[in-house]
Parts: C-alpha cells; structure tokens; sequence
C-alpha cells in the first residue's frame, strides 16, 4: 500500500526506514531520497513512527 503517492513510497518501505532509525518523517523522505510535496503522508508517517516507539518500548519492558 501506498503511504506518499506523490513520491511512491510504500508501507514497507516507511517501516525500513524507520527500523533503520528514522525518527521524523523528514528523515524517511531523506531515506528515500525525496522531498515531501502534498504532505498529505506525512500524519500517517507519525503514526507509524509512534506506533514503531510503542511496540520497542514494551519490547523492553
């Protein structure tokens, strides 16, 4: 599934750039070599993000 359309990046690869340390979505479009445009990703990008802290976080409890 799609997460930017306007640069084509997918799901999985939004969750590699963030297993690979990208904490804002600046840094996933970084990854990615692209720039936001619309920003219209970019709330969906968050979530992901949080939801990656979320999931490491009880991981280490």
């Amino acid at each position: 599934m799609y997460v930017c359309n306007c640069n084509g990046i997918r799901e999985r690869q939004v969750r590699a750039a963030i297993d690979g340390g990208a904490s804002k979505p600046a840094e996933v479009f970084r990854a990615h070599g692209c720039k936001p445009q619309c920003a219209r990703c970019v709330c969906e990008m968050r979530e992901m993000i949080d939801q990656s802290r979320e999931a490491l976080r009880y991981a280490a409890e």
